[in-house]
């Protein structure tokens, strides 16, 4: 049976043991925003000056009145490569309904350009499981289905680490990705098996830092707020 003053000089070799505090060990500051302060900002409702064709050449999507919408000109890709990211992006699939299953309302996040979070009109629509919105694309089915009705604005904010390659282009570290849809937990940090519009269980090699795809599937799919963080 432990004594008070055993209990005590227990406590006291803890908190002996503990490293010392260090100035550069102290969290940095960050204003938390909207959009946090050291967020990449890549579309603010102005232009398109982040993202280029996924071809070359300018990104051809309509921008008005704060939004952009995707309009059968082809995918869109950031100009600038990312690795492991949180990811905001608020999106709105059509108000008139047309078509169903993966025709109705479809887009995709695709990050690095190969592994994608699906973006569809999800509410009252069947399809396969891993093909709703809040998936990893043919990997995984969210966790619950908490999409809007359509026309009305949504959002995603991900967690992506990029998977890890060594020299010879083995796979050291699949990557992963958590998602809340809406504010709900629908992806649980996943292991994404490899690229979601091919074989999922073989990876290919590319660089650690790869560019993020916005998906023309043919819809006009509305976006707006969508802001990046490295981490």
């Amino acid at each position: 049976m432990h004594t008070k003053s055993h209990l005590a000089a227990l406590l006291l070799a803890c908190l002996v043991s503990l490293p010392a505090a260090r100035a550069e060990d102290e969290p940095r500051v960050v204003d938390p925003g909207p959009p946090p302060a050291d967020a990449i900002q890549l579309f603010n409702g102005a232009d398109l000056a982040a993202f280029q064709g996924r071809n070359g050449g300018e990104a051809r999507w309509e921008v008005r009145d704060g939004i952009v919408t995707a309009n059968h000109t082809g995918d869109i890709m950031t100009r600038q490569a990312f690795g492991d990211c949180q990811l905001h992006i608020e999106w709105a699939t059509p108000s008139v309904v047309v078509g169903d299953g993966q025709g109705r309302g479809n887009s995709g996040v695709i990050f690095q350009g190969r592994y994608e979070l699906q973006i569809l009109d999800s509410y009252q629509n069947k399809t396969y499981f891993n093909g709703q919105a809040g998936a990893l694309y043919s990997q995984y089915a969210p966790l619950v289905n908490v999409s809007r009705k359509p026309g009305e604005w949504q959002s995603y904010d991900a967690i992506f680490h990029a998977p890890r390659f060594d020299a010879a282009g083995k796979v050291l570290k699949p990557g992963t990705l958590t998602v809340l849809h809406n504010g709900v937990l629908v992806q649980d940090h996943v292991e994404i098996k490899g690229p979601t519009a091919k074989n999922p269980t073989q990876y290919e090699p590319h660089p650690l830092k790869v560019p993020l795809v916005l998906q023309d599937h043919g819809n006009p799919i509305r976006f707006r707020n969508i802001w990046l963080r490295e981490i």
